[in-house]
């Protein structure tokens, strides 16, 4: 419960088309690790493949929104008044330290080879980038994601946005009892039942 309480659903991301499931696998971890509980991928093929060995079972608690096109996924995004930052090398691209992540807030990432589409970097609102000061122009796209976004917890942590939940008592009971018994939460939305209530421990309170 406390990991929910901890959730921010105002943060997320967007991995367009990132095809090689060991950095999506990536990506899910560090979301995982600041609060994000759902992203969206952009995927020609209308499916996404993650490792697990490799998110460390990330997958389980964050959820993949799949769409079939860009611009799809971003009017989703803006119908929830959330910024769109792209981390995109352009001529207004400014550090990614310097924007505010307290706001409502979806980053979007390409792949390594393309970068974001010129749709993604049209319709966003800022383009951030990680300044390098070596020989090679960019990170690998799962750990500048880990970078940007611990700047987005740093930010949240600073502004007090951890210290009360943001998801409400229902929503963090229902998640809790899908991660815990996925099985009985199945058996339970097949059948029209509510899921019952859960001890502090996490057991189920069973009615006498």
């Amino acid at each position: 419960m406390t990991v929910l309480e901890k959730r921010q659903p105002d943060l997320t991301i967007m991995a367009e088309s990132v095809y090689k499931p060991h950095n999506l696998s990536a990506m899910l971890r560090s979301c995982d690790a600041v609060g994000i509980g759902r992203i969206l991928a952009v995927n020609p093929t209308g499916g996404v493949e993650t490792f697990t060995t490799t998110s460390a079972s990330a997958e389980k608690w964050v959820e993949v929104e799949t769409y079939s096109a860009t611009d799809k996924a971003l009017t989703h995004v803006e119908d929830q008044g959330m910024q769109i930052l792209a981390a995109h090398f352009s001529e207004r691209a400014v550090d990614y330290r310097s924007v505010d992540y307290c706001r409502p807030t979806c980053i979007v990432f390409g792949n390594e080879k393309d970068g974001v589409s010129t749709i993604a970097a049209r319709r966003a609102d800022a383009h951030i980038i990680i300044p390098m000061i070596g020989m090679v122009r960019s990170l690998n796209v799962s750990v500048a994601t880990a970078v940007i976004l611990f700047e987005a917890q740093r930010q949240r942590s600073i502004s007090g946005h951890y210290a009360s939940p943001k998801l409400d008592a229902v929503q963090r009971h229902e998640m809790a009892f899908e991660w815990l018994y996925p099985r009985e939460a199945l058996l339970c939305r097949e059948s029209g039942r509510a899921y019952p209530p859960l001890d502090e421990e996490g057991s189920i309170i069973r009615s006498e």
